[in-house]
């Protein structure tokens, strides 16, 4: 069902939420008579912060209004006639108000989006919950909105004792007033003959003792009163605080806990909007409970009357700008993340958001932000308050910027575009520990007044950690320090504490999150492949999940030791794994066709009771970044026995010239994917599609693979196309070592026999080029001229 039918749908509260998201800005009737229109358009796929996004945003807003005017066109009729008019006036209306700002109208409408869905999604978990089964989250919501409502009350009931205490103390100062001119036409009596004095003297004395008397019992009153409104505010401020507790120690560390996991690859951390209307609840009872102290200090200061009430007044402002100062610091927040691996020399961006700025006004004199990249010392000085004499461990070029806000949508934000990390100094570093292992982290700050310069505050906020890097290939090392620190930091921390040993089911929801993460696949890592990778972290043969429950592994053995008998670390064999498939092999890891983490022997002992032709895809142990085929044939050496053959692994190099798919479609000899489902079933959706005849006079040559000693099942001899060796090394049995590409004096081959390509260089020009040169007999070209 569409968004705005649901929306129409909702009662209370959220029907009036829903109200307000509209004006003069986003007229309700463009909602709705463009609805279909409305949700049907990509708004999400616009990134507001790049500015090249700008062109789209404008294509939106022309495509928004020839939309309302062809819908006013086709109006006819009485009522029809006014909604044309209407219609055009509000075309007209939205194409001044954003032809010069575009991504401001995207803005806007997925504020509005996002808003609907989030009422409707609630409205329906309430209705659907029958009143009593809502579920944790929303019953948390729920207590928070309930409290908001008390709070309310309780402001409206103090605001309405202040109206009393003052409106009893003007009449107090009317009265005192009378019992001054009362006084004054005492002392005039002297003037007057004795029998008149008499007379009027005992008439002002008897007025005059009738008047004290008042006046002492309404001090009285009024020293009560003073003292139960302040009573009621203090009994605010602890609710007060107490929700203010929730929201910032709770809901706000919450948000900032999925913000860093999601650094790893783990679920959004949501949108801001619940959180910022919250703390702009917060900012607004704060500031109307502290207007309301001051006023009741004023009125103390007209009157004074002895006795607690300054000392409870004194206290009951130090305790509401305490509030509103661990509001405004704490809801200083960096919404858009820096990269956690930042390379010098590069452009990056990021964004920071005042939640309460709104409500304070503090846009009126728009703040400005600044960044600062500070070292993990600098960070523990800074937390605890030490001099740090403005020390920073870099520079960043374009590292200003003023908050800005965005009228749409309430929020005021800076957002830094253009970033980049000239320079770094790094410290003295610790045993063995490496260059991508030093942590820093970008520092905001900035200062702004509220309340027309009556509290200045100065804020601060810290990134998540960063990893400097000169080079892409530190990236690796890098990232790993990222998804440690990420993964098992603990709220409040000293900059940058991590444990070094975590257990190992923790690091496998680590894993199993980047996995999918890098490789967009909703296919995780099963219980068998991470008893794989145990296998490999721990150099145990167990099978058992249960033997790795308790086993902890330290931050050395993850990516600082070398696996036992390769050059290359758990880690970097893993992060190896997740690019060769993110980049080549993603949509047969979603079809299952990779088995993956299997070694050289379970794949022999999966394959020697299948039929000759069974085959698996399996990682491979001392390669980074390589997979191979493993597969069940005839043993040529002993007649009636057979083995199983495991070729020489491919890597991204070798996908970058023919696919998985087309390797394994040269290859007749592999029959069937493990268990037993015929390979072209599986593969031949992703085989390329064969080269149209050649209409210049020339024939167009392909390359194809053979294995040389299945050369006979696998080649056709009536195909005029070149093929490509690759090796094979038999699991057991004789070994024979074929070389990748045949020997040769080509300067294209380097001495490993492997492809040393540019980055910039077309693979498909270099092959084509190859092809050209006179080879080997295993390079085989008809061309025709």
């Amino acid at each position: 069902m569409a968004v705005w039918i649901q929306a129409q749908q909702l009662h209370g509260e959220a029907l009036h939420q829903m109200q307000s998201l509209y004006g003069q800005h986003f007229p309700i009737e463009v909602r709705h008579y463009l609805s279909q229109w409305i949700e049907s358009q990509t708004w999400d796929t616009i990134d507001l912060d790049n500015p090249q996004e700008e062109f789209r945003a404008k294509r939106l807003l022309e495509n928004l209004i020839q939309e309302l005017q062809k819908k006013a066109e086709h109006q006819v009729g009485e009522d029809g006639f006014l909604l044309k008019i209407k219609l055009g006036h509000y075309a007209n209306q939205l194409k001044t108000t954003y032809d010069h700002c575009p991504l401001e109208l995207v803005r806007c409408i997925k504020h509005i989006l996002y808003t609907e869905q989030r009422l409707v999604r609630e409205a329906s978990n309430s209705s659907s919950s029958g009143g009593g089964l809502i579920d944790s989250m929303s019953q948390k919501h729920h207590q928070i909105n309930q409290t908001f409502e008390e709070l309310r009350l309780m402001t409206q009931d103090t605001e309405n004792d202040l109206r009393k205490l003052q409106h009893n103390q003007e009449y107090f100062i009317i009265q005192y007033q009378e019992s001054l001119r009362i006084q004054a036409q005492l002392s005039s009596l002297s003037a007057l003959p004795p029998a008149d004095r008499l007379l009027r003297e005992q008439t002002l004395q008897n007025k005059r003792t009738t008047v004290e008397a008042w006046l002492t019992r309404e001090a009285n009153t009024l020293q009560k009163y003073r003292l139960d409104l302040a009573e009621k505010h203090q009994k605010t401020l602890q609710l007060l605080r107490k929700q203010q507790t929730i929201i910032l120690d709770d809901e706000l560390i919450q948000w900032k806990r999925r913000q860093q996991l999601a650094g790893n690859g783990g679920p959004p951390e949501g949108g801001l909007d619940v959180l910022q209307s919250w703390c702009e609840k917060l900012a607004e009872t704060i500031w109307q409970n502290r207007q309301q102290i001051r006023r009741a200090e004023h009125l103390r200061q007209q009157l004074p009357i002895p006795g607690p009430i300054e000392e409870l007044l004194n206290d009951l402002n130090g305790t509401i700008t305490d509030i509103v100062s661990a509001l405004v610091t704490s809801t200083f927040i960096i919404e858009k993340q820096p990269p956690q691996v930042l390379k010098t020399q590069t452009k990056f961006a990021a964004t920071v958001r005042l939640l309460v700025g709104g409500k304070l006004n503090v846009h009126m004199n728009p703040p400005q932000v600044k960044a600062t990249i500070i070292s993990e010392q600098q960070a523990k000085a800074l937390l605890k308050n030490e001099n740090t004499r403005n020390d920073s461990s870099g520079e960043i070029l374009n590292n200003n910027c003023v908050m800005e806000y965005h009228q749409t949508t309430g929020t005021l934000s800076a957002h830094f575009r253009n970033m980049s990390l000239k320079r770094i100094k790094r410290s003295d570093r610790r045993g063995a520990e490496s260059v991508t292992e030093e942590k820093f982290t970008i520092l905001f700050e900035s200062q702004f007044s509220v309340g027309g310069n009556e509290l200045v505050f100065q804020v601060k906020t810290l990134s998540l950690p960063v990893v400097v890097i000169v080079h892409g290939s530190q990236d690796n090392n890098a990232t790993a320090t990222v998804l440690w620190d990420n993964a098992f930091a603990e709220p409040g921390r000293v900059p940058f504490i991590v444990p070094d040993k975590v257990l190992w089911p923790q690091l496998c929801d680590a894993l199993n999150m980047k996995f999918k993460a890098e490789v967009q696949s909703n296919r995780g890592l099963s219980e068998e492949n991470l008893v794989f990778l145990a296998q490999k972290a721990f150099s145990s043969s167990s099978i058992n999940p249960e033997d790795y429950r308790t086993m902890t592994m330290s931050w050395s053995q993850f990516n600082r030791e070398s696996l036992p008998g390769r050059n290359f670390t758990f880690w970097q064999w893993f992060d190896g794994v997740m690019e060769l498939t993110k980049k080549h092999l993603k949509p047969h890891w979603n079809d299952g066709a990779i088995l993956g983490f299997v070694n050289k022997q379970q794949a022999q002992d999966m394959l020697m009771s299948k039929p000759n032709g069974t085959f698996l895809l399996r990682f491979s142990d001392s390669e980074i970044g390589g997979i191979t085929i493993a597969w069940v044939a005839e043993n040529p050496n002993k007649a009636g026995e057979r083995m199983v053959w495991n070729l020489m692994p491919y890597t991204t190099k070798d996908f970058s010239i023919r696919s998985l798919a087309d390797r394994i479609s040269d290859l007749n000899h592999l029959l069937f994917l493990y268990p037993d489902r015929p390979k072209d079933d599986v593969f031949s959706k992703y085989y390329t599609p064969p080269l149209s005849k050649a209409v210049d006079g020339y024939v167009k040559p392909q390359i194809k693979q053979v294995v040389p000693e299945f050369a006979t099942a696998s080649s056709d001899s009536s195909n005029a196309n070149t093929y490509m060796e690759h090796a094979s090394s038999p699991a057991v049995g004789h070994s024979q070592t074929y070389s990748i590409y045949p020997a040769s004096g080509d300067p294209m081959l380097d001495a490993d026999g492997d492809f040393d390509l540019d980055d910039t260089m077309d693979v498909a020009r270099h092959v084509e080029e190859l092809l050209r040169r006179p080879m080997e007999s295993q390079w085989i070209s008809h061309t025709q001229s």
